[in-house]
């Protein structure tokens, strides 16, 4: 069963600073269909206006994610921690017993255009971690490229939780299959551009929850340098 979470379904918050999307629910935006999707609990695309950012705040127990779409983003942490994350940056923080830290664009002219994943830990009270690595856009064009799993294989950024996730940039035409396992539950989010599945048109926002399939879906670009996160997750309830 494939079922779409419209672009503009989600949840919206927007202050002075922020231009935040939520796909589930997430601070003030509350919506009990959309609590999370098996172990994924936040997807917040975020767009932070040029000098402005999150103010040191804490999180625990939680396995956070960040990628940057477009812009540059500064993260300080209690850790002592302290990286710039751009395009084709993945960052792992690993709350845990609990951390806190800040987020600030450091540019006097560009916003910063982000996704912030929150993932369930396997267990809580694990030991604060951070991760940080560059994926080149070559090596996701046209395929998947591995960013984030729970054994770093191909290079790539360990998480504490059984979840893989995976990039793909496709142009226009362009084509690439999707294997689903039926004890799988997958979440497919556009980040730029616009994609079709099967015969089902996505654009950038949209997400699409994947339960209870056994088969090779179609992914083809619409758009040139259109974006795509999947996350390969446990069988949701």
């Amino acid at each position: 069963m494939m079922t779409l979470r419209a672009s503009d379904e989600r949840g919206h918050t927007k202050i002075d600073w922020l231009d935040s999307y939520h796909t589930f629910s997430f601070g003030d935006y509350m919506d009990s269909y959309h609590m999370g999707f098996s172990d994924l609990r936040v997807i917040n695309d975020d767009i932070v206006k040029p000098g402005k950012g999150f103010s040191t705040h804490g999180h625990r127990d939680m396995e956070i994610v960040t990628i940057v779409l477009s812009g540059e983003l500064e993260h300080r942490d209690s850790m002592g921690n302290g990286s710039a994350i751009r395009p084709g940056d993945v960052q792992r923080m690993s709350a845990g017993t609990g951390v806190t830290h800040s987020e600030f664009n450091p540019s006097s002219e560009d916003p910063v255009h982000l996704l912030q994943i929150w993932i369930l830990p396997e267990r809580n009270g694990l030991t604060p971690s951070y991760a940080q690595k560059n994926f080149s856009s070559e090596a996701m064009a046209g395929q998947w490229r591995l960013l984030v799993s729970p054994d770093g294989r191909e290079e790539s950024v360990t998480i504490h939780q059984d979840a893989q996730i995976y990039e793909t940039l496709l142009n226009q035409e362009e084509r690439i299959n999707l294997s689903l396992a039926s004890n799988r539950s997958y979440w497919l989010h556009v980040a730029t551009g616009t994609i079709q599945v099967d015969h089902q048109l996505l654009e950038a926002g949209d997400g699409l929850a994947i339960r209870n399939e056994d088969q090779v879906a179609s992914l083809t670009g619409v758009e040139d340098g259109s974006q795509v996160i999947l996350f390969n997750l446990r069988r949701a309830s």
